[in-house]
């Protein structure tokens, strides 16, 4: 079967008219985020090349065909994030086919759990970048409108605890000034694949003061509507245009750049550090759970717990009183 069966699969009827099944298949491709998709056609690529040298059938494949295909790719020396990425990419190609999903297996899931043992990844997670962190890092980004744009990424980026996609995708009308701060509306957002959106509360603080950053850097570069933030030349001048914005690649150099400048080891840090810090500093300060969800926009509390866990671990030590 062509790889683009597998993944854009007919779950139309035969009858329909070729426009109407094209327009199917068009949802179908927007029901995950363009990336996602990306990278999922690159795994059932990798797949259905080995199952054809393999003589196995990639679809509908059997349980057994997986399980073989994560050893020799465990063999090969993937890393375990590439095979769970494999196995997703699987599963969504048969969800869509309407086929038993052969990664639902006891024997898939022992085969993977053996790999990763194999493999001994243990998850790398990237330091967060707390709020005293973050003050170091905003004192070394310079008094230039590059630096006004930093200060305003890294001081937004951890007060709404963005993801780095929902900080560059913002627009200008996307933030809603009011007296008690910023309302900032994210309008898709990993866990909001049919993009309801949501709306963010931004406090104008005392110490980071992320709207004051947001305004200072907006006046700075004249920019009034249209993309936030914005690549800036080496002559200072900001790119202009709708579809001029920062990549999210620009994100995390960013926060390794600062990182960097504030004596810390940049390769311990990433994107995900601003989101990751202001998780960790809320916890530490005995923020309620609840509260750091809606900020966070997590769905399963579990992610958000394991945070507060590491934040609180030296607190209240059951082992403080006789170590």
């Amino acid at each position: 079967m062509p790889t683009s069966d597998i993944l854009i699969i007919e779950p139309v009827e035969a009858g329909l008219p070729a426009e109407t099944q094209a327009l199917v298949q068009a949802y179908q491709r927007a029901s995950k985020a363009s990336a996602t998709i990306r990278a999922y056609m690159s795994d059932v690529r990798v797949f259905e090349a080995w199952c054809r040298r393999s003589g196995f059938r990639s679809m509908p494949a059997s349980p057994e065909t997986v399980a073989a295909f994560i050893v020799s790719e465990a063999e090969e020396g993937r890393a375990a994030s590439t095979l769970g990425r494999r196995m997703a990419a699987i599963r969504y190609g048969h969800k869509l086919a309407k086929a038993p999903d052969p990664t639902d297996d006891e024997g898939v899931h022992a085969a993977m759990k053996g790999a990763r043992r194999k493999l001994k990844v243990a998850p790398k997670q990237k330091a967060a970048a707390t709020a005293d962190i973050l003050a170091a890092m905003l004192m070394r980004t310079p008094d230039t409108l590059t630096g006004k744009r930093d200060r305003a990424l890294l001081g937004l980026g951890f007060a709404g605890a963005f993801r780095r996609s929902e900080l560059v995708a913002l627009d200008v009308e996307d933030l809603v000034e009011s007296p008690e701060g910023l309302r900032v509306r994210v309008r898709r957002a990993k866990t909001d694949q049919e993009g309801r959106g949501a709306e963010i509360a931004i406090p104008h603080g005392r110490f980071i003061r992320p709207v004051a950053l947001i305004r200072e850097w907006l006046d700075a570069a004249g920019i009034t509507a249209g993309p936030v933030f914005r690549p800036v030349s080496r002559s200072g001048n900001v790119r202009q245009g709708e579809g001029v914005r920062l990549t999210t690649q620009a994100v995390a150099d960013i926060i390794k750049k600062y990182t960097a400048a504030a004596g810390l080891d940049a390769s311990t840090f990433g994107a995900h550090s601003l989101r990751a810090g202001y998780i960790t500093t809320a916890a530490e300060r005995g923020a309620d759970l609840t509260r750091i969800m809606d900020q966070s926009r997590h769905r399963d509390p579990r992610t958000v717990v394991g945070y507060i866990r590491r934040a609180n671990a030296f607190k209240d030590h059951s082992g403080s009183g006789f170590l």
